[in-house]
């Protein structure tokens, strides 16, 4: 089983990940990045994403997210699990159920890596 990718900090990711465009990102950074655009390359995972974001508290119960995709909720807590793990969204165990939260910073900083791109 390959090793675990590093998981960059907010502070990390827009340090080391100016724009894509402004030079030769390093190879952390370049798995960083890969990373959470290959978990937003899902539209599942993008619409709980954006059920997160939009949901009161900015917060959202797996048990309130399965209905909305038509998932199971193995299938979506699946899904959650490779945002976390992608560090664009945090989980929290409150009792019998997971909620989370999208982590608008790293969003941020994915977002500025391509700025020059958009602009």
């Amino acid at each position: 089983m390959p090793s675990p990718l590093p998981v960059l900090q907010p502070d990390e990711l827009a340090a080391c990940c100016s724009p894509v465009t402004a030079g030769v990102v390093s190879d952390d950074a370049a798995e960083a990045l890969a990373r959470m655009f290959k978990a937003l390359g899902d539209p599942t995972r993008v619409k709980l994403l954006s059920m997160i974001a939009a949901a009161p508290g900015g917060e959202a119960c797996i048990c309130d997210m399965t209905e909305p995709v038509g998932l199971s909720q193995p299938t979506v807590s699946h899904h959650m699990k490779l945002l976390v793990e992608a560090g664009l969204a945090t989980r929290e165990q409150r009792g019998r159920w997971a909620y989370y939260r999208v982590a608008p910073e790293v969003l941020r900083a994915l977002a500025s890596a391509l700025s020059p791109i958009a602009g």
